[in-house]
């Protein structure tokens, strides 16, 4: 049935003068409660829990940097979790609303701009991975004091990546427009027949070059490099780590976004259309991966996982400084009189335990004065001598 819905509306929608036509923001004109209900709780389990984890994930590395532990490394794994977490903020809640309302009632802007923002964010994630390849991550050890090597290639670097990453996705906000459909509207992209040719090799060479060459170039690299740190390394434990997680998040990248990449690309080139029960498992997938990516950090990245125990430290120690605690006696003078204080407590008839020695002890001085005629300390009205 939700299939069926789903290719009676493209088939009647789409105008005859497009070559291809594809809702934006999520898929709808969806017929069914399940989905109605099911995939905004996903999608916002997932941007919750995604963002705590980023959000640590970035504590953890600004941290680093402020205590002389930073590396290219950790900078460009930084820049990585924040594009996650706009990723999660941002794009997440847009195909939330779109699957709860079914129609899209979020503005022609946000239609213009919602595809294109997102596949930015999405392409600067694979290119950021492509460039920890050129880090410094095997020559600075975890307990290195120094901060970042070259600031300004880490910026430079960072600049290029996102103009790049902007650029790539124009078309999506070019082909944006959103249509009426009765009394509500629907946010969809419409390529013209005349400008057909050239957008079938644009995206041919859009996923090529912005995916599958850096996912590739990125898995091929780390694993070489760590076959070569765990056999020839000075240091291989510490070098084949940090070359394990970068692969580990690579490989997860690659995998995780791939549906999302193949559905995206199939509709674009003119075949046949893919089940709608696979471009949602496709979204769900692209913010699943920004879930899973701080997960990797925690539990594969020393450094990061250290962090994370240092901050859960600092949580619990100022948690129990919150706890009141007994006041302790104000002391007057010499002490003498907390002393006897205590003492008699000890030996009230409540009490069953008695100190016969210390209270005579204390007995003894309780009331111990100075004579105004005797000085304790003799030598200090002893003139001057000049």
């Amino acid at each position: 049935g939700l299939a069926a819905a789903w290719s009676d509306t493209m088939n009647t929608e789409r105008p005859s003068n497009v070559s291809f036509f594809d809702f934006i923001g999520g898929v709808q004109l969806l017929q069914g409660e399940n989905t109605r209900t099911v995939m905004p709780v996903l999608l916002i389990g997932v941007c919750v829990s995604g963002a705590v984890g980023n959000l640590l994930v970035l504590l953890i590395f600004i941290r680093d940097f402020r205590n002389g532990k930073g590396s290219e490394v950790k900078a460009l794994l930084a820049s990585l979790a924040s594009t996650d977490l706009v990723i999660l903020l941002l794009c997440a809640p847009v195909r939330a609303i779109t699957y709860y309302k079914q129609t899209w009632t979020l503005g022609s802007f946000v239609c213009s701009t919602t595809d294109w923002f997102q596949h930015s964010c999405v392409v600067a994630k694979t290119l950021i991975l492509a460039f920890t390849t050129r880090a410094k991550h095997t020559l600075v050890p975890s307990n290195a004091t120094g901060s970042l090597h070259n600031p300004t290639w880490i910026h430079g670097a960072l600049a290029f990546i996102w103009i790049v990453s902007m650029m790539f996705p124009i078309p999506q906000m070019l082909f944006a427009s959103m249509l009426p459909y009765g009394r509500d509207n629907i946010c969809v992209s419409e390529m013209p027949a005349c400008a057909s040719d050239f957008m079938s090799l644009f995206y041919k060479i859009y996923p090529t070059a912005t995916f599958v060459v850096p996912v590739i170039y990125t898995v091929a690299y780390y694993t070489k490099t760590l076959h070569t740190a765990v056999n020839h390394a000075p240091r291989p434990q510490h070098q084949s780590k940090v070359i394990l997680v970068l692969l580990c998040l690579s490989g997860a990248l690659g995998l995780m976004l791939l549906p999302e990449w193949g559905t995206f690309t199939w509709i674009r080139l003119g075949y046949s259309r893919p089940p709608v029960g696979l471009m949602m498992f496709a979204q769900v997938l692209l913010y699943a991966c920004s879930s899973f990516s701080p997960v990797i950090l925690m539990t594969m990245y020393d450094d990061v996982r250290q962090g994370l125990i240092s901050i859960w430290f600092i949580g619990t120690c100022r948690s129990k400084k919150r706890v009141p605690r007994k006041k302790c006696p104000k002391t007057e003078g010499n002490g003498a009189e907390v002393g006897a204080n205590a003492v008699t407590n000890a030996i009230s008839p409540g009490n069953e335990k008695t100190f016969p020695d210390v209270e005579h002890f204390w007995t003894g001085r309780r009331n111990t004065h100075v004579e105004e005629d005797q000085d304790p300390v003799p030598w200090e009205r002893e003139e001057k001598m000049l």
